[in-house]
């Protein structure tokens, strides 16, 4: 599991993920520069340790590196929430509990989402983009159902790509963005 980025990790992920292509330095301490003094070495510090990490993948250009994203802002979310989940003694109620502070728009999105699951559509979800919003449902909802114990949880293994191994591993990682 990925540890939480740091402050300045985050805001330097941010802006990669952001703009989606390859980064220099520059170009992300001249963004930074506009909400905070910072020095280029401060940045060039920072991507240098995320390279390590297995956050970014780097490639020379002429002296300098251009980085870019491993995995996306998406799969590190999914990861963290993920890593949380697991360390519970008792994930159905950690859901119960989670489910309760969504707003109502989180709601809908997990709605969403398990719609796209369930009809094993490849729908891309943007982060960006609203998706789709299906009408309501007239029983519980899957998650609500498995938490309260009637309806059995689905094997995990094999349900999908791992973002953890992603980032641990950049060679064998594919881009967010379907390039």
């Amino acid at each position: 599991m990925p540890r939480p980025l740091g402050e300045l990790e985050d805001a330097v992920m941010t802006r990669v993920w952001k703009w989606n292509r390859p980064v220099t330095v520059r170009e992300v301490l001249e963004d930074l520069q506009q909400e905070r003094s910072i020095a280029y070495t401060t940045v060039m510090t920072v991507l240098d340790n995320l390279h390590q990490k297995g956050w970014v993948r780097r490639e020379a250009e002429g002296r300098a590196y251009r980085y870019e994203a491993v995995s996306t802002r998406a799969a590190y979310a999914a990861a963290l929430m993920n890593d949380a989940w697991s360390q519970s003694d008792n994930p159905a109620a950690a859901l119960v509990a989670f489910f309760g502070m969504m707003s109502d728009e989180q709601r809908q999105a997990l709605r969403d989402a398990l719609r796209i699951i369930r009809d094993g559509g490849e729908e891309p979800v943007s982060e960006t983009a609203e998706a789709p919003r299906p009408a309501e449902p007239a029983e519980r909802t899957e998650p609500q159902e498995r938490a309260q114990g009637t309806q059995p949880p689905e094997d995990a293994e094999g349900a999908g790509p791992n973002p953890e191994g992603a980032q641990q591993n950049p060679d064998s990682a594919t881009r967010g963005g379907g390039r």
